[in-house]
């Protein structure tokens, strides 16, 4: 029997003779390879659990009116930009979006043009459109949603300053293209894109731009930017509150942006029988209305990155402060991420992800997340500048 499709293990998953390694370092390992939060979430969300009387019934698969006005508020606080809530719905997280974007529009484009939503936003018939771009460096899950969704996946190369560099797309790839994914600020380099940049090039050639701004609230270099700021028309913005809240457990997302693609996903995904929790839908208003938390926890992850930023300095590792997120791209100096993966398990005990893992771009360096506890950050910093004896 011909073998069909077999998902891959994620990297994390075939790390076990490293893991090993830095398990017998001294006080045992620091994981610092998968981007979950370890801080606790704001202290009120227990309250809204206990008191939520939404369990009994369906929540709305695109969200609850409240969840919709929250997340409109937000964005209004945040960014500047007015989102009419309905043009706003709920995820479950953002992976399951980013995963399955890609196979939902080859869907609408597979309506052969007819008004139901075969066109896109600039009227052209997309049923032939079978390619999905994205950044070069990056999150796994975009080339492996146009895997799903039966697409080419096209990775983007950077910018010297990490972007995306749109000139470089091949015409041919941008005439097939159904979708442009844009990351920023990004995974993992931390880099930041030029948002109204992608957002004219995505109209300019029918392409449905989604602007994964997940850590926006993580942007150092200058304030938080969103994809919206430059206008709603074929373009979707991302967000979830994993990261800003500690609260990626729970499984609560949403996106805005062009009303046609918000009304047509949540048709699509309410008969598939995507819903959030109404519970937890209750505890997202609590904490999109509550930008304190959000702050606080900002500032915890700028001391991690300036210390470990300061102790990879003084053990030789060349690392700079990222544009946003909690994650620090660090080159290695033999040019192989495998390399310095292994050495910092085996001399530190510190579990690091190769750059390989987020494409062939990323070879040469390697990935750290910052979800150290600050408890344990001290011990951290000094097992890391033990890498310079």
């Amino acid at each position: 029997m011909t073998a069909g499709f077999e998902p891959p293990p994620l990297v994390w998953e075939t790390m076990g003779d490293l893991r090993a390694r830095a398990e017998a370092h001294p006080g045992g390992a620091i994981d610092l390879t998968i981007g979950t939060p370890v801080d606790p979430p704001p202290s009120f969300v227990a309250e809204v659990l206990a008191r939520s009387g939404a369990a009994r019934s369906y929540p709305p698969s695109v969200g609850t009116p409240e969840f919709r006005r929250a997340a409109a508020g937000w964005m209004r606080r945040r960014f500047g930009v007015e989102v009419d809530p309905d043009h706003v719905a709920a995820t479950i997280g953002s992976k399951e979006l980013v995963a399955g974007l890609p196979h939902w529009l080859r869907l609408r484009g597979d309506a052969g043009g007819r008004d139901t939503g075969g066109r896109d936003t600039g009227g052209r018939d997309t049923g032939g459109r079978d390619t999905v771009l994205h950044p070069a460096v990056a999150y796994p899950t975009y080339a492996m949603g146009a895997r799903l969704a039966g697409c080419r996946a096209v990775a983007v190369p950077p910018r010297p300053d990490g972007g995306l560099d749109l000139d470089a797309v091949d015409p041919d790839d941008a005439a097939r293209a159904l979708l442009l994914w844009s990351n920023s600020p990004g995974n993992p380099t931390g880099a930041l894109d030029d948002l109204a940049r992608a957002a004219e090039w995505g109209r300019e050639r029918g392409i449905v731009v989604a602007s994964d701004e997940c850590y926006a609230e993580l942007t150092w270099d200058g304030p938080p930017r969103t994809i919206l700021e430059a206008g709603s028309e074929g373009v979707l913005a991302v967000h979830s509150l994993s990261k800003r809240s500690n609260l990626a457990g729970l499984r609560v997302g949403f996106y805005a942006g062009d009303a046609d693609l918000v009304a047509y996903l949540g048709q699509l995904r309410k008969h598939a029988g995507f819903m959030v929790p109404g519970p937890a839908q209750e505890v997202a208003v609590a904490a999109l209305d509550d930008d304190a938390h959000a702050d606080a926890q900002r500032e915890t992850y700028r001391r991690r990155i300036d210390s470990v930023v300061a102790a990879l300095r003084t053990a030789s590792l060349g690392a700079e402060p990222p544009g946003g997120a909690f994650y620090l791209w660090v080159p290695s100096p033999t040019g192989d991420g495998a390399d310095l993966t292994a050495r910092f398990a085996e001399r530190a005990g510190v579990l690091v992800t190769p750059g390989a893992t987020y494409g062939p771009h990323g070879r040469g360096h390697v990935r750290l997340a910052l979800v150290v506890p600050d408890a344990r950050l001290p011990d951290l910093v000094a097992r890391i500048e033990s890498l310079a004896v």
